[in-house]
């Protein structure tokens, strides 16, 4: 099994040295490098190739925000995962917006972080449903009239089906449980996704369900 490679950036040794202790102890993660700040994580990136970057988004110089911007318009992009002592806040949801595949709180505990770095470089985000509801209530109950005309003229290239799923996505749901409400199977849900992904220009289903929020395709419906 190819390891799976890990970029570590935060300003505070005594987190890097933690993650990189909890992380290192798995048999299929390598810790490839260490930065204490965006402006250190490009070229790291471009000599390291990560498979994920763990970004802080507080750093003295350029923040994880910044950081994270740049690494997504990079071809073969790493996945980022944000690490935050908060549950939601507006720079969380900026990153999410930007690319990340979602966030960490710094004080959750190791395995669950050492599971995530597996969930990321499979290719799912790490937000749960409820964590997912908690981003969309912060976003605030409208997200301005501007906002909203420009994901409403984005969500016009999908079709109703893929409509339909981008909904489901933005409420949380998991593929089986989208395969089973709108009746297709698994594998045709994914092709959705995908070509919602594709034709938005997104990077993950997080920035599906903000976008959906965005365009107030949410509002009034059921969430898990």
């Amino acid at each position: 099994m190819t390891a799976i490679r890990v970029l570590l950036v935060d300003d505070d040794p005594l987190v890097r040295a933690g993650l990189s202790f909890m992380l290192g102890g798995a048999g299929d993660i390598e810790i490839v490098g260490e930065a204490a700040d965006g402006g250190e994580v490009d070229a790291l990136v471009g000599r390291t190739r990560p498979d994920v970057v763990l970004m802080d988004i507080r750093m003295p110089s350029v923040d994880g925000l910044a950081a994270t911007e740049a690494l997504r318009r990079r071809e073969e992009a790493p996945q980022v995962v944000v690490l935050t002592t908060f549950h939601a806040d507006d720079q969380v949801l900026r990153a999410l917006r930007a690319g990340a595949a979602g966030f960490v709180l710094k004080d959750t505990p190791p395995a669950e972080i050492v599971a995530a770095v597996r969930r990321v470089a499979a290719g799912d985000p790490v937000l749960s449903p409820a964590v997912t509801r908690q981003l969309m209530a912060h976003a605030a109950g409208d997200p301005g009239d501007t906002r909203r005309a420009r994901a409403r003229d984005r969500i016009a290239a999908l079709n109703d089906r893929e409509r339909e799923v981008a909904v489901a996505v933005g409420r949380g749901l998991a593929n089986a449980e989208i395969a089973a409400e709108l009746y297709m199977s698994v594998a045709t849900v994914k092709t959705h996704v995908s070509r919602i992904l594709a034709k938005l220009e997104l990077n993950n289903r997080v920035q599906i369900a903000l976008l959906a929020h965005d365009a107030g395709l949410l509002e009034g419906t059921d969430s898990p």
